[in-house]
């Protein structure tokens, strides 16, 4: 059965970037992991008539409706009479619903103030959500043939009663398959020719799909299936992935959850190698990944707050450029270390991500006598600017030990 979702996150804050809306997320794998299609997720401020608008227009596109958020007794709280409003309905009160919050503060030994009776209004023929971890009754309200099902903003609260009830619900109502999901991690190649690698037959594919997603100088490789039961989906992507090992395997270093941190450790110690780092301009960002990890694979390292300060270390003069300064340091490193690994970043702390300068950063590495070196337009300013310089370094050495 082919069934359609959007979600819709609830909360002025969202909107204002106070808070990251990590609920969204979580209710998409799940769904995703139950074969529900889902095609659009928005964010939508605290304002009954908008919130109404936004169900409505989901209703439209989707055959399940989900919300997050406002389901709490404050006056900005207005997800209860804004689903009211877009099924056409009135809100009724439910004695049973407020005995049960009642109970909840005096298990607590607090006092519940008048305004939690407004939790206890639901959209007439609602079905409730019992909700024993929060205060805030969640429900289902059908209208024409679609689902609007309403869930705390609270994510405690929401992932027990999406795990505990919706799901179970939506198997049971519309009898659902699975979506599994494969992922293949991929580094030392970018996101074009990756595409060219594996193929428009795969990447135009309906089921299973495979999909390219691009970050922080590594692409990842998705595999995703649509199938009755576990079995078959796993089947699927098994055949998948067996194909494009034979067009990629070379770049691929993990699955799923693995970082690549983890991988790069892993790989030095079983050729026995350690590794050198200087960084300059770019707060220890190499060191700070791989440190967590195993920092005993570390022969040495150097963090320094201006590449200024790598020209005095080298005793060069002036007229290096940033590229220049980088590979000198990578070699030196693997003089002074006796490392066949070294790792060189020198960065311009002072530039922005978006300054987009001649040479803001270089980076090189070095493996035996072979280096690779790389220049950005960006300084160390940003997190991203260092997330991005670090992976690059990691994935570009642990391509050459494979390689």
């Amino acid at each position: 059965m082919n069934i359609n979702a959007e979600i819709i996150a609830i909360g002025t804050e969202i909107l204002l970037g106070e808070i990251t809306d990590t609920n969204s997320v979580f209710i998409a794998r799940q769904l995703r992991d139950i074969g529900v299609n889902l095609y659009f997720m928005t964010s939508v401020g605290d304002n009954r008539g908008r919130i109404a608008d936004s169900i409505r227009v989901a209703m439209e596109r989707a055959d399940i409706v989900i919300t997050c958020g406002g389901l709490g007794p404050t006056i900005d709280d207005m997800t209860r009479q804004a689903v009211a409003d877009a099924t056409e309905c009135e809100l009724v009160f439910h004695q049973r619903l407020l005995d049960q919050i009642a109970a909840r503060f005096s298990s607590f030994k607090v006092q519940m103030s008048e305004n939690n009776k407004r939790q206890a209004y639901l959209p007439a023929d609602a079905i409730v959500i019992e909700n024993p971890v929060g205060t805030a009754p969640s429900f289902i309200v059908e209208h024409q043939g679609k689902l609007v099902i309403s869930l705390p903003g609270v994510p405690r609260e929401m992932k027990y009663l999406m795990n505990e009830s919706v799901i179970p619900y939506l198997r049971q109502r519309y009898q659902l398959g699975i979506i599994k999901a494969r992922i293949l991690k991929t580094a030392g190649i970018g996101e074009s020719m990756l595409d060219e690698a594996i193929g428009t037959e795969l990447l135009e594919a309906s089921n299973p799909t495979v999909g390219l997603a691009a970050h922080n100088g590594q692409v990842d490789v998705r595999i995703t299936a649509k199938a009755d039961s576990l079995e078959a989906a796993q089947v699927m992507i098994a055949e998948t992935e067996q194909v494009l090992m034979g067009r990629i395997g070379e770049y691929v270093y993990g699955y799923d959850d693995d970082v690549l941190e983890k991988v790069l450790v892993q790989a030095l110690k079983e050729q026995g190698k350690m590794l050198a780092v200087i960084e300059a301009g770019i707060r220890g960002a190499i060191t700070g990944a791989i440190q967590p990890v195993d920092g005993s694979i570390l022969k040495m390292t150097h963090v320094y707050d201006h590449p200024e300060n790598v020209r005095e270390w080298l005793q060069v003069s002036t007229d290096l450029s940033m590229r220049e300064l980088s590979i000198a340091a990578a070699q030196r490193l693997r003089q002074d270390s006796q490392t066949e690994v070294s790792i060189a970043v020198v960065s311009l702390p002072e530039v922005e991500e978006g300054a987009d300068i001649s040479e803001g950063t270089a980076v090189t590495v070095s493996v035996g006598e072979l280096s690779r070196t790389r220049v950005y337009g960006f300084g160390g300013q940003s997190d991203l600017a260092r997330r991005w310089v670090s992976m690059w370094a990691m994935a570009a050495v642990w391509a050459m030990l494979k390689g």
